[in-house]
């Protein structure tokens, strides 16, 4: 999982790693291809892989292959680009919409999968137009009622009316702000990254009886950035899908938790000790950060709890992505490699 989510840091793309082992002579998934890139790494064994062109260059993930089974299946019967034996400690590259299929050798094959699952051009239409249909509930005639009698059975009575809402929507798209757009992508993007989970009581104890030799840990895998806020007397500290403001003095020592990921409270700096203890509270009980030496969280949780992210409100980290449910605590999207 580090691996995975130093990758992700490094590429910019959320990523994940999945295993799979095939019996002996058998064949894994028939030909197909993922809307995602995937890196395959062979650890044991042999397997004999086959690849064709795509049949749809760059899908996005609403375009699966069982869309477009009969063509798949039209193409694996064309002579294939690639055509090749993986051994331990070979490696294969394939793009997303790539036609694959495997089937092992003379002995159990395993093998790793990195699927890389990229952000995309179409990722930011979707964000920009979430934002604009934001913006324009704001136009009065947008929300204008439609024509009494129309017969939304024939387009023409209705065709003005479109005509003029596509207008308008057009006129909204021109004043999107870029630097929202990619704001709103960050966000839906940082929202499929799953932190290290929490043990609420743990954590909670550990916060309320911190000391200035306390050491507090940046939680694993949470996606984190800092900002100014507006008016200059705040600062933003984005962590995964939620906003956290502090007064501005904070900003050195949150760039300096930022930057090492893990210290002492006493080392928070600029601020007095009673402002360093408020500060590591908050960080804590909002579960930015951990205490270090608190109890880690195991399979049954602290106390009866159940080791999962206590995380506020629609607004918090817990607020699902938009085409999604789950929170930033405790969700994966459901990113398999297909291999």
């Amino acid at each position: 999982m580090e691996f995975a989510d130093q990758l992700a840091a490094d590429l910019g793309h959320p990523t994940q790693v999945n295993a799979y082992v095939t019996p002996p002579s058998s064949r894994g998934f028939s030909p197909h291809y993922d809307v995602h890139d995937v890196f395959v790494l062979q650890v044991a064994g042999e397997k004999h892989w086959t690849i064709h062109e795509p049949v749809l260059p760059d899908p996005l993930r609403t375009q699966p292959w069982t869309d477009r089974s009969a063509a798949v299946a039209a193409a694996a019967e064309r002579a294939p680009v690639i055509d090749a034996v993986l051994r331990p400690g070979d490696a294969l590259y394939l793009p997303r919409g790539y036609l694959h299929s495997a089937v092992a050798l003379g002995q159990t094959s395993a093998h790793l999968t990195i699927g890389v699952h990229p952000v995309t051009r179409w990722a930011a239409a979707e964000s920009a137009l979430d934002l604009v249909r934001v913006l324009a509930a704001d136009d009065r005639e947008l929300r204008r009622s439609l024509p009494l009698g129309l017969d939304l059975a024939d387009p023409a009575s209705v065709r003005d009316e479109v005509r003029a809402v596509v207008a308008a929507l057009g006129d909204w798209l021109d004043r999107v702000d870029p630097d929202e757009v990619a704001d709103r992508l960050r966000s839906r993007t940082w929202a499929q990254v799953r932190p290290e989970p929490v043990a609420p009581l743990a954590q909670a104890t550990a916060a309320a009886a911190l000391t200035p030799d306390s050491v507090l840990r940046l939680r694993r895998r949470l996606r984190v950035a800092l900002r100014d806020g507006d008016g200059g007397d705040r600062v933003v500290l984005l962590g995964g899908r939620r906003r956290h403001e502090f007064p501005a003095a904070t900003r050195p020592a949150l760039a300096a938790l930022l930057s090492a990921g893990e210290l002492k409270v006493a080392d928070l700096a600029g601020l007095d000790p009673d402002d360093r203890l408020t500060l590591a509270r908050r960080l804590v009980t909002e579960s930015i950060a951990l205490v270090a030496d608190a109890a880690s969280p195991g399979s049954g949780g602290v106390d009866g709890v159940p080791a999962t992210a206590p995380e506020p409100g629609p607004g918090g980290p817990g607020a699902p992505a938009p085409d999604a449910g789950g929170d930033d605590g405790e969700r994966a999207d459901a990113l398999g490699t297909g291999s």
